[in-house]
Parts: structure tokens; sequence; C-alpha cells
């Protein structure tokens, strides 16, 4: 089994021989039982990596991919309602409930790891749409800070993908 250690205090991720520097929320850390919808955190734990999103105008799939992956379309949306039954999980444009796109118009989901963070199964409030991500290269490193997820550079990202598979995980301490 690999493993994506991130280092939250000193920002970096590794794995393996990489070694590069990542961004968290910008509430920084929290335990994953403390985790709250909207707290910018990111929570703290072992999580598995479920599958890749590609959007397909701004990003290539690395040949040597072994995660699940598909493209992302406009309607693809993931829920953050809470209430929703379909909290935490993929969801298609128009919803009843809140979502966010997962088209954007800056490039962070250009390319999205989703974590296994809160969805087996998902508890309402707990932290949704927790992913591994494209930082945005042009804000200074001060100004990356996520939603509570963890993200990176484009090239960093496209170096680490084929070594990921379902039996990887990221731990975030």
């Amino acid at each position: 089994m690999g493993k994506i250690i991130v280092d939250t205090k000193a920002l970096i991720l590794r794995f393996d021989a990489l070694e590069t520097p990542c961004s968290i929320g910008r509430g920084g850390t929290c335990r994953a039982a403390d985790k709250v919808e909207g707290d910018g955190c990111t929570p703290l734990g072992r999580y598995p990596l479920r599958a890749a999103l590609f959007n397909p105008h701004r990003s290539t799939v690395p040949e040597a991919m072994q995660l699940p992956w598909r493209w992302t379309r406009i309607q693809d949306g993931w829920s953050d309602g809470l209430g929703d039954p379909s909290y935490n999980r993929p969801v298609l444009f128009p919803h009843g409930h809140s979502a966010e796109t997962l088209r954007r118009d800056d490039p962070l989901y250009d390319i999205i790891v989703i974590l296994g963070h809160n969805d087996d199964p998902p508890i309402s409030g707990k932290g949704s749409a927790i992913f591994f991500h494209l930082w945005n290269h042009e804000k200074p490193m001060a100004e990356r800070a996520t939603e509570g997820c963890v993200a990176i550079a484009r090239d960093a990202m496209l170096q680490l993908l084929p070594m990921l598979s379902r039996d990887t995980v990221m731990d975030i301490f």
C-alpha cells in the first residue's frame, strides 16, 4: 500500500521520493470527528483515494493512470447541503439542495482526487467535498489555502498521479 504523507505543520506532501509544497484549509486542521461543514478545516486522519476527476478542457489523464477516473461534465456537482440525502456525494445540476460545481473558472478542480472522508456512510454536516486537488498557481503561496482540502501544483500532481492506486491512502497529520 502506498501512502501520501501530508505534514500540515510544514505544508509538505510526500510520496516515495516525491516531496512538494502543499496547502491545506484556511481554518487549519481539526480532528475528523470535529469537522463541521464550512469550517475551512482540513480533517486529520488516514483517507483512501476513491477516484479521480478531470476537466476534459484543461487537463489530460496520465497514460499510466491506475486510479478509477472520469471526465467532469458541466452539470457535475458535489452536495454540501445539510439534510440532502445526497450529502457528500456527486450530484447533477439542477439540484434541489446546496452543491458546489465541479467545473470552476479557476484551475483548482481541473484535476480532483476524491478522498474517502465522511463517505461510509456520510453524516450530514460533518464535512463534504474533501478533495486532493490543484492550487491556483497565480496566487501567492499565502493565499492558496483551501476550504478544507489538500492542494498542490499541477506539475507535482501530474508526476504523482501515475503512482497512485486504489490501495494508496493519504495520511494527514
